[in-house]
């Protein structure tokens, strides 16, 4: 597999389709590239998908995990292919804020699924650092039997049995290394200086939200669609219904790269 090298790390790449435009996808917290191949069949033109340090196959640095350095992983690979077009979830979106804060006109168009943070405090601390807790020292089998039995995954997993399988396979490249540093680091910071500066970033942008998630507030997403001159927001009642409706946002997002 192919790989971007910058001063402190070795980014994993994974390359599909071909073609124009060249899009950057950056998966969430925890995940790896793994996470977006769903998106790829449905994105037009090449879909260049990489693990964030710390994070699937990319190597692990003792430290380094707050937004600045997701944003530099992001740019190094953006740069590397030529990548016009930036497609992120959770983390992902979080990094691409960080990084179009200060370059607001690095990519053409963007999609953030679930975007966590703005410029204040993230509020759920104990929840992920719970996580890492059940990770680390593990083999990555160990943690993912772990992370699935945990008290309040099986609780979600009750009203939706679908998502333990879902979850299962978002986790299937889980680094047990790297993401309790990752983890550890990045909940002590916030993507953005200043909410407000994201007004300079005039790119066509599709935000998509659902309600009822703690870690993902759809305040989130409202607050950017209302400072982003040319944003959109779609919004979906629960994780239920937004895994319902994963053709709709698949279809929606290849229209809306395609226009």
């Amino acid at each position: 597999m192919p790989e971007v090298v910058t001063e402190d790390v070795v980014l994993h790449i994974e390359v599909d389709g071909e073609g124009e435009p060249v899009s950057v996808l950056a998966h969430g917290l925890t995940n790896s590239c793994r996470e977006m191949a769903m998106v790829t069949p449905f994105v037009p033109g090449t879909k260049v998908r990489f693990c964030f340090r710390g994070h699937g196959h990319s190597s692990s640095p003792e430290t380094g995990y707050r937004f600045p350095d997701f944003a530099r992983d992001l740019r190094a690979v953006a740069d590397a292919y030529g990548a016009r077009v930036a497609v992120g979830t959770s983390l992902g979106a979080g990094a691409i804020g960080h990084l179009i804060q200060d370059e607001p006109d690095r990519f053409d168009k963007l999609v953030l699924l679930l975007p966590a943070g703005l410029d204040v405090e993230f509020d759920h601390k104990g929840r992920l650092l719970r996580s890492a807790d059940l990770i680390e020292g593990k083999t990555r089998d160990e943690a993912v039997e772990a992370l699935l039995a945990d008290p309040e995954r099986s609780a979600g997993y009750l009203e939706a049995p679908w998502l333990r399988d879902f979850d299962r396979e978002m986790l299937a490249e889980l680094n047990p290394v790297g993401v309790p540093r990752a983890i550890r680091e990045v909940i002590h910071d916030w993507p953005l200086r200043d909410r407000h500066e994201m007004a300079k970033v005039t790119a066509p942008t599709l935000i998509i939200c659902r309600r009822g998630d703690v870690v993902h507030p759809l305040e989130v997403g409202q607050i950017l669609a209302d400072i982003m001159p040319n944003a959109e927001l779609m919004v979906f009642e629960d994780g239920e219904d937004m895994y319902r409706s994963i053709h709709v946002i698949l279809g929606r997002v290849r229209e809306f790269l395609l226009s």
